[in-house]
């Protein structure tokens, strides 16, 4: 393998299924919820939108039931 190689005239591609790995959406999420995740952020180094992704992902794949028990 070389010790350097030249990158400078290499094009560049976007990846073609980038558009089916992501879907943007809007969420109206409480404001103790976002600082919880940004707080996260700060000792993970992760972004916390991919916190946030992170963790409902891992919902779906344990398939986690949310369980509310509504106050009479």
């Amino acid at each position: 393998m070389r010790e350097e190689y030249d990158f400078s005239k290499m094009k560049g591609e976007k990846n073609p299924y980038v558009d089916r790995l992501r879907e943007e959406v809007t969420l109206q999420l409480g404001v103790d919820v976002v600082e919880y995740f940004k707080q996260m952020s700060e000792v993970t180094e992760i972004p916390y939108q991919n916190l946030i992704n992170l963790y409902l992902r891992d919902c779906v794949e344990h398939h986690r039931k949310l369980t509310v028990k509504w106050a009479s």
